[in-house]
């Protein structure tokens, strides 16, 4: 018993001498530091109020050359992938049996008119004698008859002759619009048939369609704006940066909502001198449809995301950092609408999060104006300070 007593009086001191050694310590250690951030402006702006949409390209004009007289094709005077003009000469086929053709009907005609010109100068013998009854009232009327049907074949022969140098001229066969040829579809040498042999396809690039549809639900607000004025639809690829988008004319709605899918086509008419967009290729279609005054813009990638939903960071004035519930709007460009949350001129964390506690000090080392007309940044010496 005395040598347990014994045992507890030495530890006793040495756990007290511990304990006080462990309190110096942390006593002694020092804060740790804020972390640093880097803070965006929220901007007050005019933004678009927008549709977005994925289309598709078209040809402004899509034509297939047709041979409208058949023979066998002589010459090819174009390329494959070739940029056309409109009347220039892409085939030829074998004239020779169509000029014979008119050669044929320039005799019938010839013929005709000699007929016609001597039944005139019948008619117009007995046409002197008439009164004097030199020869019989039905002599006289067949001679009159002879005329109207000499001069009936004339006719008839010239529009033969008409019919032939047409069929010659379709032996020439030329682009009827300005655009790119595709792939040729014969050779010289084939004999192709009239009106059944596809030659060739013809595809205008400048301007060019871009299609695409909307919801049925946006129908209304589509029809609006429409109503009002011209409307616009910006239209890119979707390798192409955002604010390279070009601007379109929307000159089409149809005229119904498809029974499956619940969708309206639309149209819209771009410029593309520079052949950049492709008939066939998907685009990004962003239909305006109004404006949102004085919208509040933060930088997107400020935003984060919970169970309870978005929400960012908000540095108050005396630099400490307050979670912020928010809801999201429509993005434009880099920046995104915060429709409920964040005021004008306040701060959000742009980068940095990981490190920042709800209520907890921060050091900001650059502020970043927001908006999609802005993107400079600054050094903020004097609004960031140590904790």
């Amino acid at each position: 018993m005395k040598n347990n007593l014994a045992l507890v009086a030495v530890v006793l001191p040495l756990v007290a001498t511990v304990a006080c050694n462990r309190s110096n310590v942390q006593a002694a250690a020092p804060g740790m530091p804020a972390p640093v951030v880097t803070v965006a402006t929220a901007t007050a702006q005019d933004v678009p109020k927008y549709l977005d949409e994925i289309g598709r390209n078209a040809a402004f004009e899509s034509v297939t050359v047709t041979p409208q007289v058949g023979g066998r094709i002589t010459e090819r005077d174009f390329s494959d992938g070739e940029n056309l003009a409109k009347g220039q000469l892409l085939f030829v086929i074998d004239p020779r049996p169509y000029k014979a053709q008119v050669d044929a009907a320039q005799a019938s005609l010839a013929q005709a008119k000699a007929a016609l010109e001597l039944a005139k100068i019948q008619f117009a013998r007995d046409e002197e004698v008439i009164a004097q009854r030199a020869i019989s009232k039905q002599d006289y009327d067949t001679k009159k008859n002879t005329v109207d049907v000499d001069q009936a074949q004339v006719e008839a022969a010239e529009a033969a002759l008409e019919t032939a140098k047409l069929n010659l001229e379709y032996c020439y066969i030329h682009s009827p619009i300005d655009g790119r040829a595709g792939a040729r579809l014969v050779d010289v040498g084939n004999v192709i048939q009239a009106n059944s042999s596809s030659l060739l396809s013809i595809q205008r690039l400048d301007p060019i369609y871009a299609n695409f549809t909307i919801t049925e639900s946006d129908l209304s607000a589509v029809q609006k704006q429409m109503s009002s004025g011209s409307m616009s639809a910006a239209v890119r690829l979707p390798s192409d940066p955002e604010n390279a988008a070009r601007k379109g004319r929307l000159e089409f709605l149809d005229n119904a909502v498809q029974n499956g899918s619940g969708t309206v086509t639309l149209r819209a008419t771009l410029n593309n001198a520079d052949h950049h967009f492709w008939p066939g290729q998907f685009v990004d279609v962003k239909l305006v449809l109004a404006t949102e005054k004085k919208a509040v813009l933060i930088p997107n990638e400020a935003t984060q995301i919970s169970q309870q939903g978005p929400f960012v960071y908000v540095v108050k004035p005396d630099d400490t950092a307050e979670l912020r519930p928010i809801k999201l709007g429509q993005r434009q460009g880099p920046d995104v609408v915060v429709s409920d949350g964040v005021a004008p001129n306040e701060r959000v964390v742009l980068a940095g999060q990981m490190l920042v506690r709800p209520g907890g000090k921060v050091h900001v080392a650059s502020d970043v104006v927001a908006g999609p007309a802005t993107s400079t940044s600054k050094t903020d010496s004097a609004a960031g300070g140590q904790s």
